[in-house]
């Protein structure tokens, strides 16, 4: 009997599925988004050496383009210019008034130029072929920069890579009896910069859903998915700046300033504007938080949306720098939720 390659398989479907995008193609085929993507090597995709750092220090080169991350159930798309890239060991930083991205390098495996319908794109995946971040050129990119940077960077060997998968260990939470919730609940209200609350989860051994629960009183409290929509909503309706966080383990992508166009669509929760686009499966969202956290420049309010493994989603704060106090108008939204 004949085996259909992967190539054969990937063709097919889309001919019969033209409007499918490759990840749920993927999906659908019980293989990675990165293994899809290898079968069109040496026609409209090239891999990259694994200099990713050096790369990105370039891409202010492409200008104006548009910025894409993702996890499981929620899409953020920004348009605008890489600038400020720079590296630690612990994190890479692009802090332009546009693109704005937290990078955590380590989980960044495999690198492509793809071209897809005249759709110029580079594109990053972790080990399991999983994408992290994706730069897509637009009409006004420099699109001869593009091409010299494939060229850079253009990885000598051009075969297929083999992905060995891995699952990524899942730390199990302590029973909550084990939990020193007093001194939790202390150092919590003692925080003076909303940056340290990871460190605290990592020193009472919690998990985010987790604290959230044995949170100190009037810290967190549970709220349904109709006060996150009316939050985003009165946002749009009155302008008030907001900071949407989404991210996944390789990559956080945030938006800051205001958004206007609020479609929502069967399952989907969309912002659709000009610079910033967000797409949000309503349908995964297990749980919806409002988490006040202590800082020096007075309390700072987030809404918090969770899926069913307690993984984040998404995170909304009203627009704030360090030493400035939250907005007065995010802060009179949230208190005026149902």
């Amino acid at each position: 009997m004949e085996t259909i390659s992967l190539k054969e398989q990937y063709l097919a479907f889309k001919a019969e599925n033209p409007k499918k995008r490759i990840r749920d193609i993927a999906a659908a085929l019980n293989v990675s988004e990165a293994e899809l993507l290898m079968t069109s090597l040496g026609e409209n995709v090239i891999i990259l050496e694994n200099t990713f750092d050096a790369l990105l220090k370039e891409i202010t080169g492409l200008g104006y383009v548009m910025a894409l991350t993702r996890n499981e159930y929620c899409v953020h798309e920004r348009k605008g210019i890489y600038e400020n890239v720079s590296f630690s060991p612990h994190a890479g930083l692009v802090l332009g008034p546009d693109i704005d991205l937290r990078l955590f390098m380590s989980q960044w495996k495999l690198g492509f130029a793809v071209e897809d319908n005249n759709l110029k794109s580079f594109q990053f995946f972790d080990g399991n072929g999983v994408a992290i971040h994706k730069i897509y050129l637009t009409d006004k990119s420099n699109v001869e920069n593009y091409h010299e940077l494939v060229a850079r960077f253009r990885k000598a060997d051009q075969q297929a890579v083999v992905l060995f998968p891995t699952e990524p260990a899942a730390k199990p939470a302590l029973p909550d009896e084990e939990i020193d919730v007093a001194a939790f609940q202390e150092a919590w209200t003692g925080l003076q910069d909303t940056h340290e609350f990871f460190g605290l989860l990592k020193r009472f051994n919690l998990n985010r859903t987790q604290a959230l629960r044995l949170a100190p009183a009037g810290f967190a409290k549970q709220i349904n998915t109709d006060d996150f929509k009316g939050v985003v909503q009165h946002c749009a309706e009155q302008q008030v700046p907001i900071m949407v966080f989404v991210g996944n383990h390789g990559c956080i992508q945030i938006h800051t300033g205001t958004v206007t166009r609020i479609v929502e669509m069967d399952t989907w929760f969309n912002v659709l504007d000009p610079e910033f686009n967000l797409h949000l499966r309503m349908d995964a969202v297990a749980a919806v938080w409002h988490v006040v956290k202590p800082s020096a420049d007075g309390d700072v309010n987030s809404i918090e949306l969770f899926d069913n493994e307690g993984e984040m989603i998404v995170q909304l704060f009203g627009k704030r720098k360090p030493g400035l106090p939250e907005l007065k108008e995010w802060r009179e939204i949230l208190a005026n939720m149902s």
